[in-house]
């Protein structure tokens, strides 16, 4: 019989089950079966990507950001006890589940009480330092005391200078065996000709996908070429809209949108790490806008701007105008990184 390896995404935007894709490839492609958990859009994303496989829901987080970003650390402290009430409950859902199911290992991407004794367990981060302005130090340290439960942490990055994540994935930590696995991306770059000008990629937690929505899409409106809108809003249907130069999807598949990607001259997004991991290995021109008040995107956009790989601006401050220093910048590069998966999986 083949293993059961239970793979469970956070559902905080669409990030975490996007870039756990290619690992249940890997998983498949090395004769394992997996079991896949979380909740919300991220659980139906996966369900759409994953038909065959068996899914199962986990007890949601039900964390929400503010409206303005800097009262973002406020909802937090505020959501903690719904925090820690729905972790005690992914704990038991995830004993329960290893019983059900015959589990042989975990594989968690920031779900935080997605853990057993009984199984070998892997953490998926990129954040071994969580930056949160002056109480960074507080949150770094709780943070890598849960990291510190698991079997091994797997940071989806490059080990040395040529690295995506910066200060927030580079940190000694010596009490635990980190295994730095490469950037992850479901998509392959392909050779093909521009269909699109701009491509707005939406993303993350409401309301602020909501927000930015909103604002880019009257933005836009005065664009002279061709925009594509992918909302980030996974539903049960595809929807396809068409307003002169604008065409909006609700969702698109890994293929669909890996081809979109490939058509596009320029990507505006959020400065999410799985965006950031997608956008290099495809080498594309970006625009970051950071989700206001989330300090890790303010960092990751800061940096790659810093570096001369892309602009970015704060989302307030964002208009068409901004988009026309793009040519001072080199655009993002793929970094080819060859996982062996069968040394990666000996885990289990």
């Amino acid at each position: 019989m083949k293993k059961r390896i239970l793979i469970a995404p956070l559902n905080w935007g669409l990030g975490h089950s996007a870039r756990c894709i290619p690992l249940i490839n890997a998983l498949i492609a090395h004769h394992f079966e997996p079991i896949i958990a979380s909740d919300g859009a991220a659980l139906l994303l996966l369900e759409k990507e994953f038909p065959e496989l068996q899914t199962i829901a986990l007890p949601s987080y039900g964390v929400s950001y503010p409206k303005k970003g800097h009262h973002f650390k406020l909802k937090l402290f505020q959501n903690s006890p719904k925090l820690m009430k729905a972790i005690t409950a992914e704990k038991k859902a995830t004993a329960s589940i290893i019983k059900a199911f015959n589990i042989d290992g975990i594989i968690s991407d920031n779900r935080l009480g997605v853990h057993s004794k009984e199984v070998p367990c892997v953490f998926v981060t990129h954040q071994l330092q969580v930056l949160s302005g002056n109480t960074t130090w507080l949150s770094t340290k709780l943070h890598q005391k849960i990291i510190r439960r698991f079997n091994e942490c797997w940071v989806p990055d490059n080990l040395g200078d040529h690295n995506l994540s910066g200060v927030l994935g580079h940190v000694n930590m010596h009490e635990m065996p980190i295994k730095y696995i490469g950037p992850l991306s479901r998509f392959e770059k392909k050779t093909t000709p521009m269909k699109f000008d701009v491509l707005v990629l939406l993303s993350g937690p409401e309301p602020q996908r909501t927000l930015l929505e909103g604002k880019l899409l009257n933005d836009f409106k005065n664009f002279n070429g061709k925009v594509v809108f992918v909302m980030g809003r996974v539903e049960k249907q595809q929807h396809i809209s068409e307003e002169k130069h604008i065409t909006i999807y609700n969702y698109l598949t890994s293929k669909e949108l890996e081809k979109v990607i490939n058509e596009s001259a320029l990507i505006v997004a959020r400065s999410g790490y799985t965006t950031i991991m997608d956008l290099t290995k495809l080498s594309k021109k970006a625009f970051f806008i950071p989700t206001p008040g989330q300090f890790e995107q303010e960092y990751l956009a800061k940096r790659l701007t810093d570096l001369g790989y892309a602009p970015s601006c704060n989302q307030g401050d964002f208009n068409l105008e901004k988009l026309t220093v793009i040519s001072e910048y080199k655009g993002l590069n793929a970094m080819d990184y060859d996982v062996n998966y069968k040394k990666l999986f000996h885990l289990f």
